[in-house]
């Protein structure tokens, strides 16, 4: 069975909203493993066949710990994950628009395949006391987190992508 691995970094719990909702659809469609992005590695990557990549953007780019899980795997799978399908979500205070380049960027270097354009949930965080706090996804925004899931999932176990 095709396997959907779901790599996510969160510090307010936005990001991690975004992924649980998103490995619970996952799940009820086909295999689906959740990782945070620091207990992610090469073998993971390797061993599934579709990726959702979930993670807060920070001062206009990835978060650190996102870009560290990009950085620690990047040569050791380069060359070897090639055509693999993949989706974005990015939880953001404003637009996103950084750090889904900035992920995209690295899955072209791996030569992934961009199976929906990236999903930016926008918290209005703005402030310095708003931007640390604990966030709380909207149940809308969640619905199209399960809903990217859901897809990507039904997607490989049906062989689309």
């Amino acid at each position: 069975m095709a396997q959907l691995l779901i790599v996510y970094h969160s510090r307010t719990g936005g990001s991690r909203q975004m992924a649980e909702a998103a490995a619970g659809a996952a799940r009820a469609e086909g295999d689906c493993v959740l990782l945070p992005a620091e207990d992610a590695g090469p073998e993971d990557l390797l061993r599934a066949q579709g990726y959702l990549f979930c993670g807060p953007e920070n001062l206009a780019a990835l978060s650190g710990a996102m870009k560290e899980f990009f950085d620690r795997c990047y040569y050791p799978v380069l060359g070897r994950i090639e055509g693999r399908p993949y989706a974005l979500m990015i939880c953001a205070g404003s637009d996103g628009e950084g750090a889904a380049r900035q992920a995209a960027r690295i899955a072209t270097g791996w030569r992934l395949r961009a199976v929906q354009p990236p999903l930016i949930v926008c918290t209005h965080a703005q402030t310095p006391d708003a931007i640390l706090a604990d966030k709380t996804i909207p149940d809308p925004e969640l619905a199209r987190c399960r809903e990217l899931g859901a897809a990507l999932a039904a997607g490989l176990s049906l062989g689309v992508f």
